[in-house]
């Protein structure tokens, strides 16, 4: 198993602002889509509302303490360890490689047992309320 993030930081460490991202970079989104395509990906519920939909062709995996959240597409987990522990049962449709996705919370959380940080970094000082862990 290799655990990863996937994430874009401006200088100043912002990834997002009112729960979206504070640019449109075309190129990494679609480096993210590549990268991910047909992989397990960790996310924060409000990182899940803020995208909108479940991403397609990925497992869609969702963390939140809310036990009546079921949307439709994801399959929720109470934690991340919950998460990669289905990841992992998963690997042989999903492959090895599980991609956190977000939020701030849950990217600070892993950073000790990830394997690989694929970090665009933007080169500009944002506003922002959600911060990419140092």
């Amino acid at each position: 198993m290799i655990l990863s993030h996937i994430v874009a930081a401006s200088q100043n460490n912002v990834i997002g602002v009112n729960n979206d991202l504070p640019w449109s970079i075309p190129e990494d989104m679609k480096f993210f889509r590549d990268k991910t395509k047909g992989k397990a990906l960790i996310m924060g519920r409000k990182t899940f509302e803020s995208v909108g939909h479940p991403l397609p062709k990925r497992l869609n995996v969702v963390v939140t303490r809310q036990k009546d959240y079921a949307p439709e597409g994801a399959v929720v987990v109470s934690s991340v360890e919950e998460g990669i522990e289905l990841c992992k049962s998963r690997m042989d449709e999903y492959g090895e490689e599980i991609f956190i996705i977000g939020g701030g919370q849950i990217f600070k959380d892993t950073m000790d047992i990830v394997d690989i940080i694929y970090l665009t970094r933007i080169h500009k000082d944002y506003d922002g309320d959600i911060l990419y862990p140092d």
